[in-house]
């Protein structure tokens, strides 16, 4: 399959790192003009320089912004205030116990998880239905599914982002707008091997043991690469993907133990 985003502006949220950044790599191949945001000049200026090594030639720039405000956002949407496809990948997570997880925690995940895309989309969709086209994909989780006792807050959250995406979806019938979540499972990104480091032994050592006792029904029994849920988002953005809407789509190892 050959996708061809030519001539079309990708924003990604959150991609100067992990599935974000794989994303953008995936979208820059396929000829889009990519967008990178993060919340430093050095992390966006080191994932310009990633893309292109990755993607020469690739059409891309940096804007910084801390979406996790309406002021961040804000200026995102003056950084680029058109694009046909929306990447609303820009995520948090802390493992903590419910009773644990203050105000401020639940209100820091629901601003960045959430709103940041729901601010964003609010800008957006109606422009890409003006111009009858557009993709917008929440980048969700298995934990929206199966939410995790170790971090509810991100459960709940993820679980949001599901709902978001279909009213979205229900809100623009027959506009030539799509929108979907896309969820990935465990993946090897700079946060979760953060989240390993306290355990003892090599990655494949945390790694077994991660699956046998956090995620057992995971039918590959390993860390996704970014690559591997980017490969997924990238076609979601296609034009091949035009009959796909309001859908949520699974790219996690088999974790969630359903067929539909």
């Amino acid at each position: 399959m050959n996708i061809d985003l030519t001539g079309r502006t990708a924003l990604v949220t959150g991609s100067t790192a992990g599935i974000g950044l794989a994303v953008a790599v995936g979208l820059a191949g396929a000829g889009a003009t990519v967008l990178v945001n993060g919340r430093t000049q050095q992390r966006v200026d080191d994932a310009l320089a990633a893309v292109r090594d990755q993607v020469p030639g690739a059409d891309v720039r940096g804007a910084v912004a801390d979406i996790g405000t309406a002021d961040g956002v804000a200026t995102l949407v003056a950084a680029e205030p058109d694009v046909d496809v929306l990447v609303a990948n820009a995520g948090v997570f802390e493992p903590t116990p419910f009773a644990e997880i203050g105000d401020d925690a639940w209100q820091q995940v629901w601003d960045v998880n959430v709103m940041s895309g729901v601010r964003l989309a609010r800008h957006h969709v109606p422009r890409m239905v003006d111009r009858g086209w557009g993709r917008v994909v929440f980048i969700s989780s298995e934990s929206a599914l199966h939410i995790p006792a170790e971090m509810v807050h991100y459960g709940v959250s993820k679980t949001a982002m599901l709902a978001v995406a279909r009213g979205i979806a229900e809100s623009y019938p027959a506009s030539g707008v799509t929108a979907n979540s896309v969820l990935p499972g465990p993946t090897r990104t700079e946060g979760v091997e953060a989240m390993l480091a306290g355990r003892d032994g090599s990655f494949e050592d945390k790694q077994a043991r991660f699956f046998a006792e956090d995620r057992p029904s995971s039918l590959i029994q390993r860390f996704a690469e970014p690559s591997e849920v980017a490969a997924m988002v990238t076609y979601v953005c296609s034009p091949q993907a035009s009959a796909t809407t309001g859908a949520a789509l699974r790219v996690d190892g088999g974790v969630v133990r359903a067929i539909g």
